[in-house]
C-alpha cells in the first residue's frame, strides 16, 4: 500500500521518460537527471509536451502505474494503464446499484454527509485559528447553515433531493471562501467557483488541486476493481468519471481547499506567480506548479487518524482505504458506505 503514496509528476517541458533496468528515467536536454525505481511509484503524471518511450509503458501497465497526460495547464488529456483489476462481480454490484435510484441515493448522501461535514470543519477551524482575521459572524452564519444540511441527511431523501441539499451547501460555503483568506487579500480575491477556464488566482489553485486529487481517486478505485466512470451521485455521462468524482468531494475541502488556503496564507505562492490571458482564463507559470505539486506531495505524506478504521494512515492513502470500503460496502460486508470525515 505505501506505492500509493507516490506520485512522479513531471513538468519541465521536452522531457522524455524511458526505462532503465526497473526504474524509470527522466532525460532532460539528453542527459538522465533522475532514475526511480518502479515499485516505489503509484502513478506518473506528465504536463504538458513530456513524452515517454513505448517500452516505459509496457512496463508501467505490467507494473500497475499508471501514466496520465495533462496539459502544460493540468487540463486532462490521457491515460495509459494496464489490464484493470478486481473480478467482474464487483463491477456487475456496483451497476445494478447505480441503476436502482433509491440505492443511489442511499450512498450519495453518505457521500454527500461527508463532504458538508468536511467543508464545516474548514469554517470551524478558521474560527477557531483566526477569528480576529476573518467576518466571524458571516463564517459562523455558513457554519450554522452547513450543520443544518446535516440534519436534513439524516432524513432519507432521493437522489435529486441529496444533489439539492448538497448544491445549497457547496454555495454557502464558498460564499464565504473568501473571508478565510487571511494574507495577500488584494491580489487573492474569490468571488464565485469558476472553472473551464478559471478565471482568477484562487480559482486556478482550486481547479489545478482538483485536477490531480482526481487523478489519486481514478486510480485508487481502479486498483481496487471498481469502475471509476460509474458514480451514484453523479450520474452517466460520455467521458465523465462520476464515481471518481463522487468520492473526490469527500477530499475537496481537506486536501485542495486547505491547501489552496494555506499556500495564500503562507505567502507560498503570489500574484505575480499568475497570468491572465485575452481569453480571461489565469494560468500559473511552471516554478508555481512545481511548487503546488511539491506541497501536495508533503501533504499527503502527514498521518491521520482515520475516523472509521481507527488507524494512523498517511493522507496520501485516504483514498485508497475509501476506495476499498466501497467495495466492501458493495460487496455486502459493510451495511452501508462510511465516508471519510474529517475530525
Amino acid at each position: 500500500m505505501k506505492r500509493h503514496l507516490n506520485t512522479l509528476f513531471v513538468t519541465t517541458q521536452g522531457a522524455y521518460l524511458l526505462k532503465e533496468g526497473e526504474t524509470v528515467a527522466v532525460k532532460i536536454d539528453g542527459e538522465i537527471s533522475m532514475r526511480v525505481p518502479v515499485h516505489t511509484l503509484g502513478g506518473i503524471v506528465c504536463f504538458g509536451q513530456v513524452s515517454c518511450s513505448p517500452y516505459l509503458m509496457g512496463f508501467c501497465a505490467e507494473n500497475g502505474v499508471a501514466i496520465s497526460f495533462l496539459t502544460e495547464n493540468g487540463s486532462f488529456l490521457a491515460k495509459v494503464q494496464g489490464p484493470v483489476s478486481g473480478n467482474v462481480l464487483l463491477r456487475r454490484e456496483q451497476y445494478r446499484r447505480a441503476d436502482d435510484l433509491k440505492s443511489s441515493s442511499f450512498i450519495a448522501r453518505s457521500i454527500v454527509t461527508g463532504k458538508i461535514a468536511n467543508c464545516r470543519t474548514v469554517l470551524q477551524r478558521s474560527l477557531r485559528d483566526h477569528s480576529e482575521k476573518i467576518e466571524t459572524d458571516e463564517v459562523s452564519m455558513a457554519s450554522r447553515s452547513l450543520a443544518n444540511s446535516l440534519r436534513q441527511l439524516e432524513r432519507e431523501n432521493p437522489l435529486d433531493g441529496v444533489r439539492g441539499i448538497e448544491g445549497d451547501a457547496a454555495n454557502t460555503y464558498f460564499e464565504v471562501f473568501n473571508h478565510l483568506i487571511t494574507a495577500q487579500k488584494d491580489d487573492f480575491v474569490f468571488c464565485e467557483r469558476n472553472r473551464r477556464p478559471p478565471l482568477d488566482n484562487v480559482n486556478c489553485l482550486l481547479s489545478f488541486l482538483y485536477t490531480i486529487l482526481m487523478h489519486d481517486v481514478r486510480s485508487a478505485l481502479e486498483t481496487v476493481g471498481l469502475d471509476p466512470a460509474v458514480g451514484f451521485l453523479h450520474r452517466d455521462r460520455p467521458g465523465r468519471y462520476g464515481l471518481a468524482l463522487d468520492m473526490m468531494e469527500e477530499f475537496r475541502p481537506f486536501l485542495a481547499d486547505r491547501l489552496t488556503l494555506s499556500l495564500i496564507n503562507l505567502c507560498q505562492v503570489q500574484d505575480k506567480c499568475f497570468q491572465k490571458k485575452e481569453s480571461g482564463a489565469v494560468w500559473m507559470d511552471g516554478d508555481t506548479r512545481k511548487a503546488v505539486l511539491i506541497a501536495y506531495q508533503k501533504r499527503k505524506q502527514e498521518e491521520i487518524l482515520h475516523p472509521f478504521t481507527n488507524e494512523k494512515v498517511t493522507i496520501g492513502l485516504l483514498p485508497h482505504i475509501q476506495a476499498m470500503l466501497m467495495a466492501r460496502y458493495l460487496r455486502g460486508d459493510l451495511d452501508g458506505y462510511p465516508p471519510f470525515i474529517w475530525r
